[in-house]
């Protein structure tokens, strides 16, 4: 077979360790017990699996999640070295099975990233000195003590030492980068240590550098250590992060200094810069939402790479092979860095050699099954994989009986249902009332930012095209066709809510659907009603048009959808206020007449920064209520959907699974693992 990406699958070396191509998996977090010993810091074995499958799918260089190193009882390899060594064996086998090479990720943690919520925390997770906590800035993290790093600095060492013994192929120290401690220490705007942790830029650096020095004593020279860093911070203010290409003053590490740190950083003796962008304060940045350009952090690390001689690894948004390999060739980096992508499809590598482009399923940048879960406690996952985390106990089986499945409705979840039984080798019927498959989802792929949810949406259907499936559009299904079959799925979707409001009968007042379809929105004003996820979009796409938005939430916040990853909602409220777009809270729109939109605010006695009063008197319980007169040549309504669930209640029983919207509207990743579930079960 003959490869067109002959760069990307060429070998590379880090130090004396060489890597079968150039494609990394990116350190993500797995700290959930099933899928590592939270005695030892070791994978389990179904942790171990999830790393292993991506080697076997033709990831060259895994890079695990982070491992903590600091003085706490669980989860640091150093407390109990033996029995790390011991279990981590089968992970260091699986993946030198498999011709791949594995670094595991060690930690310093959060410093003032982590959430403080109770005391025990408090002490473990120091800042470099007293400063504002991310999550909180009314609290403090408090300052590490130079005996503390002292200690971090030995744990870096020891917990090398022992990746080494169990045949790991090198470490990567995390992180001059995202804002986490070691990133702390190196900003002047985070680090105001006055001793020599503190002040001058090799100062700052002392704890990188020592860390690198420690390990190459213990370890060995050829032992291969990378480091994550973030070439630039993207930082407004504490909490405010830049969008690309706004103009802002830096606050963080700029590009200037951004290149002068990798190269003391090679200096020190890394053998590997593992590049992104951002910070906790600019967090859209290291893990960014599909608002954020594809290969975002490209142009900043390829300046990183004339810099050093050392190999360079770009993630971000970075999952087009065609980049990578002009971007290798063309020496802008070495290696091409992908985290959610081999999560959504872990034969990524292996697709990407074969040319298979089109049968790649998107990470579609949600963090719904990834960030969205780690931070619940929960294991590691993907909206779009549900078996990714569980690669042996989600592994689809063929059936034991065979039966003859119908699929009610070709949304996400009806698609998912079909394939999932096809491949299991049950005989499939998919009904689609309408022309196209997709359902609700065609509209919520319809924004220009969403390429990879189209990408989605055209990945199924080429799946369920390409399966044994019986499809059938323009038809739909009533209760008198449903006999012969042993399972059904009804996945008839959702239908938008409505509103009576007087004037909302006009022909430029629109709902969702019919907006991001079907509409080009004339005039300039516009009035949104609904500020869910979906409202918000639509107000970023039409302030990127130029529009002046309205948007207008009955609740007290807007942007209140489970599951939404600080990232994507900390961008998106950063673009909506970038556009200019007017949020009017504890709304609601009375009328619509002459071009204008009447809109009744409830004001409320919310209490001040300070815990008391903020009006001069307490409110009835309706409060105040304030009326706007705005503007509004159209109104968009996005008040969200209600099940279509009459189907399913004609034909319920043990047989008939409701599934998607339908039974409840939420997200993708609901309605996918939602229809892989139960068809696996059938």
């Amino acid at each position: 077979m003959s490869v067109k990406f002959t760069h990307l699958f060429s070998p590379v070396k880090i130090g004396k360790v060489e890597v079968r191509n150039r494609i990394a998996m990116m350190p993500m977090g797995v700290f959930s017990p099933r899928l590592m010993n939270p005695k030892t810091g070791a994978y389990t074995k179904e942790g171990a699996d999830y790393y292993i499958e991506r080697a076997k799918g033709g990831t060259g260089l895994i890079i695990t999640g982070l491992v903590p190193i600091i003085p706490m009882p669980y989860l640091n390899p150093v407390n109990n070295p033996e029995a790390y060594v011991s279990e981590m064996k089968y992970l260091m086998d699986g993946i030198h099975q498999y011709n791949s090479k594995i670094f595991i990720q060690l930690t310093a943690m959060n410093g003032r990233a982590a959430k403080l919520e109770d005391e025990a925390s408090w002490k473990l997770l120091p800042a470099p000195a007293p400063i504002q906590n991310v999550w909180d800035p009314e609290i403090k993290n408090r300052g590490i003590t130079v005996e503390e790093i002292q200690q971090y600095i030995k744990n870096f060492a020891e917990a090398a030492s022992l990746v080494k013994q169990a045949g790991g192929d090198g470490v990567e120290i995390h992180a001059v980068h995202e804002g986490y401690l070691l990133d702390q220490f190196a900003i002047a705007f985070f680090n105001n240590r006055t001793d020599e942790y503190g002040g001058s830029l090799d100062n700052r650096l002392r704890f990188a550098r020592e860390i690198v020095e420690a390990i190459k004593a213990k370890c060995g020279s050829d032992f291969p250590v990378s480091i994550r860093y973030s070439v630039r911070s993207y930082i407004k203010d504490f909490n405010r992060g830049a969008l690309p290409g706004e103009e802002f003053v830096e606050k963080g590490r700029d590009l200037e200094e951004g290149i002068l740190v990798a190269k003391k950083l090679e200096e020190y003796g890394y053998d590997m810069l593992n590049c992104d962008n951002g910070s906790y304060d600019s967090w859209f940045w290291p893990h960014p939402p599909m608002y954020m350009p594809k290969a975002c952090n490209l142009k900043d690390v390829a300046e990183v790479k004339k810099a050093v001689s050392i190999p360079v690894v770009c993630a971000g948004r970075f999952d087009e092979p065609d980049v990578a390999e002009n971007a290798i060739a063309e020496g802008m980096i070495d290696i091409m860095g992908m985290g959610r992508p081999l999560l959504a499809d872990a034969e990524l590598g292996n697709k990407f050699y074969a040319d298979q482009l089109e049968d790649v399923r998107p990470c579609i940048s949600c963090h719904q099954g990834c960030l969205g879960r780690i931070f619940q406690g929960k294991d590691i996952s993907c909206a779009v994989n549900p078996a990714c985390g569980r690669e042996k106990s989600y592994q689809i089986q063929p059936a034991e009986t065979k039966k003859k499945v119908l699929v009610i409705g070709g949304g996400l979840g009806g698609m998912e249902a079909a394939r999932v039984s096809a491949l299991r080798g049950h005989e499939v019927d998919l009904y689609e009332k309408t022309g196209e498959l997709g359902g609700v989802f065609v509209a919520a792929a319809a924004p220009d930012f969403k390429d990879d949810d189209k990408h989605l949406l055209a990945w199924y259907k080429r799946q369920v095209q390409s399966l044994p499936i019986h499809i059938h559009m323009n038809t739909e299904v009533t209760s008198d066709m449903i006999t012969g079959y042993d399972e059904i799925f009804v996945a008839t979707g959702a239908k938008e809510r409505k509103l009576n409001t007087p004037g909302f009968d006009k022909p430029n007042v629109t709902y969702a659907f019919d907006t991001l379809c079907n509409t080009k929105i004339k005039g300039d004003n516009v009035v949104i009603v609904g500020g869910g996820l979906t409202g918000c979009e639509i107000a970023y796409m039409l302030g990127c048009e130029g529009k002046k938005v309205t948007l207008v939430e009955m609740s007290e916040t807007i942007l209140n959808a489970f599951g939404l990853s600080a990232a994507n909602y900390n961008m998106l409220m950063e673009l909506l206020d970038y556009y200019k777009v007017n949020v009017i809270k504890n709304a609601v729109v009375e009328s619509y007449e002459d071009g204008k939109a009447v809109i009744i605010e409830t004001e409320k006695n919310y209490p001040n920064t300070a815990n008391r009063a903020r009006l001069m008197y307490a409110l009835g319980p309706k409060g105040m209520q304030k009326k706007h007169e705005i503007p509004a040549d159209h109104i968009v309504v996005s008040i969200g959907y209600i099940p279509n669930n009459s189907l399913y209640e004609e034909i319920k029983g043990d047989h008939v699974h409701l599934i998607g919207d339908a039974k409840q509207p939420t997200n993708v990743m609901d309605a996918i693992w939602a229809a892989y579930e139960t068809a696996m079960n059938i």
